[in-house]
């Protein structure tokens, strides 16, 4: 079983990506487990069709300690298996909290048993590695495999960095290490250049390219992933191929974060600012 996690900016296209990945990664066949890091509890409802699904801790407070297995876990497209983890009340708590919580219960009810016969389990990650609780699954061993989502906006590529030195600290200990970065296209100009060349001096690969279409956005007001919606779409194509890549993928590295006046001169070489 192989465990991943997916980190990026916020509002880079991390769900959207994972779940499109996770999408094609089912459609081969795998048996895939999504666990969505978010509090805002929509990582898995484009695999769902938009169902509403209890969170971890929406169940833990209304049915306390007896909890099963199913009462966490919804079953997608092509029987991906989706969990939420959830947050606090608004104003209370620490979000992060909710990952450890939701990834601990999970061990306890044998989500992660090889009775379970998993060829997978994504992390879908909220955003930057800055909360001890969102750097749960890399700073505790429980992703193994990490993948960047990126675009060519800065702050995109400073985020993606700064996730680098997360990875970083934790890889001895835990022996998380980055399988590549996912160039989520924001139609930038010389984006894939940039992004390739940003890859090698983090001393890992672009590992693919995700052309920006409409046709993305149609799926998700329709509630569903590119490949559910319009399976054969280029853009279906696009995710099936980055699903392979990552199945196929045997280049894990601890990356070698950028210096912040070097990244700012990558950013000029390549025309994105002075």
């Amino acid at each position: 079983m192989r465990k991943i996690a997916i980190y990026g900016k916020g509002g880079i296209g991390k769900s959207t990506t994972t779940q499109n990945t996770v999408a094609g990664l089912a459609e081969m066949g795998r048996k895939v487990m999504v666990v969505g890091c978010d509090p805002k509890a929509d990582s898995t409802r484009l695999l769902l069709g938009g169902l509403s699904q209890k969170t971890v801790l929406d169940t833990l407070r209304t049915e306390g300690e007896d909890v099963e297995l199913d009462d966490i876990r919804k079953v997608g497209f092509s029987n991906a298996i989706c969990v939420e983890s959830g947050g606090p009340e608004p104003g209370v708590g620490c979000a992060g909290r909710g990952i450890i919580t939701s990834i601990n219960l999970l061990e306890q009810l044998g989500a992660y048993a090889d009775s379970q016969k998993l060829d997978y389990v994504f992390y879908d990650v909220l955003g930057d590695v800055v909360c001890g609780g969102f750097a749960m699954p890399i700073r505790e061993g429980k992703a193994k495999e990490i993948y960047i989502v990126v675009s060519g906006e800065m702050m995109a590529m400073y985020a993606a960095n700064n996730i680098c030195k997360g990875i970083v600290k934790f890889a001895e200990g835990g022996g998380v290490r980055l399988g590549g970065v996912i160039c989520n296209s924001r139609n930038v100009d010389n984006e894939s250049e940039m992004i390739v060349k940003f890859a090698e001096k983090l001393g890992t690969q672009m590992i693919h390219f995700i052309p920006r279409e409409n046709v993305v956005q149609r799926a998700e007001i329709n509630r569903k992933t590119v490949i559910e919606y319009e399976p054969a779409n280029l853009q279906a194509d696009e995710y099936r191929t980055l699903a392979r890549k990552i199945e196929n993928n045997e280049m894990h590295v601890i990356p070698k974060p950028m210096h912040t006046d070097e990244l700012e001169k990558l950013l000029i070489d390549y025309g994105l600012a002075g």
